[in-house]
């Protein structure tokens, strides 16, 4: 996409948020039910009872948010209770984790951080669920609450998955198996390979309205900034890998679409620039809010934060804030970010 394109996109996006931030509530849930799948940027609380470093249920996470830390990896609320707020759910779609079981006929949550596509993916942090495994708990919920196919596909799903095969696999150091058997037009291949076979599995189990979220520009995050980018700016190398990926991933979009009764979209996070935020007041993107301490990538517990948290695009060294969260939510649900439908489309 060249830059004009990305300015006027994002000046949409700017008056989309606007313009929904004044918008009366939406009156009555738009779909049956919404499921969650994904990595850290979903998770509500899935890797609190898990043996990882990826778990945040502590403060200063959920600073902003009215229950205080769930596991939710910014200071507020994540792109899954926004959507759930504008597709007019009473409440935030719950975590799989300690959920009940008739929970599965309005949604569950199955999002882990440090999940990925590959099964290795983030061995490095200890337990967490991947998107394999999220598949196969989602099966097992809608299977022992005994929902009706013809409900889950009027259902709500989003996915965003992917990041973590990149920084917590193919870009670690000392080079993983992967980095060594694959060139990024060959890893982007693998990981596509494996998640048309998972979103297989979930369209065979009756998703048909699903939203795939792109990686984002995950070379620009502050943690890779400071290691691979070399403390100056983002790391291309990265971002170029994650370019790769995206695109194939709006292929396989295009390929499910062909699927009888599919509806599944491509969610833009990568095109936007830390210049369009600067046109909402969200100038500061080379930091942190949170402490963050020498090496790490999580905020330190109960450290001090930045006060003006709406001025801040990331929260810890890779997690948005709040309203980073809010408008990429909004734009994904109303307009230009994703194609070829908007989130609403789904639902409605």
């Amino acid at each position: 996409m060249v830059e004009g394109e990305s300015k006027a996109l994002w000046i949409i996006v700017a008056i989309v948020f606007a313009v929904a931030a004044v918008a009366p509530a939406v009156h009555g849930q738009q779909a049956p039910c919404y499921f969650v799948f994904g990595d850290s940027v979903f998770d509500n609380g899935n890797n609190n009872a898990l043996n990882t470093k990826a778990k945040v249920n502590y403060l200063p996470y959920g600073i902003d948010f009215p229950q205080g830390p769930t596991g939710r990896f910014s200071n507020g609320q994540n792109m899954p209770d926004v959507i759930a707020e504008l597709a007019g759910f009473n409440d935030s779609i719950p975590p799989f984790a300690g959920a009940s079981q008739a929970q599965a006929n309005i949604g569950l949550n199955y999002a882990s951080g440090a999940g990925g596509i590959r099964e290795e993916t983030s061995e490095n942090m200890g337990e967490r669920i991947s998107l394999r495994q999220q598949i196969n708990n989602h099966q097992s919920a809608i299977i022992n609450a005994a929902v009706p196919r013809s409900r889950l596909r009027q259902c709500l799903y989003t996915i965003n998955i992917g990041s973590n095969d990149y920084l917590n696999n193919y870009f670690l150091s000392p080079p993983t198996l992967a980095r060594r058997l694959f060139n990024p037009d060959q890893y982007a291949r693998s990981l596509i390979r494996l998640y048309r076979i998972y979103l297989l599995q979930l369209y065979t189990l009756g998703a048909r309205n699903v939203a795939l979220f792109s990686i984002g520009k995950i070379g620009c995050t502050p943690r890779i900034v400071a290691t691979l980018g070399g403390g100056t700016g983002c790391a291309e190398e990265v971002n170029q890998a994650a370019n790769i990926f995206n695109t194939k991933l709006k292929a396989l979009v295009t390929d499910f679409n062909n699927k009888p009764g599919a509806k599944f979209t491509y969610v833009d996070l990568f095109s936007g620039n830390a210049e369009d935020f600067a046109a909402l007041g969200i100038t500061v993107g080379d930091r942190s809010c949170c402490t963050v301490n020498p090496g790490e990538e999580l905020c330190a517990a109960n450290g001090p934060v930045c006060p003006d948290r709406n001025k801040y695009i990331f929260w810890d060294n890779v997690h948005t804030t709040e309203v980073i969260n809010t408008v990429v939510a909004n734009a994904a649900f109303n307009g230009p970010i994703a194609s070829p439908f908007n989130i609403s489309q789904l639902v409605n």
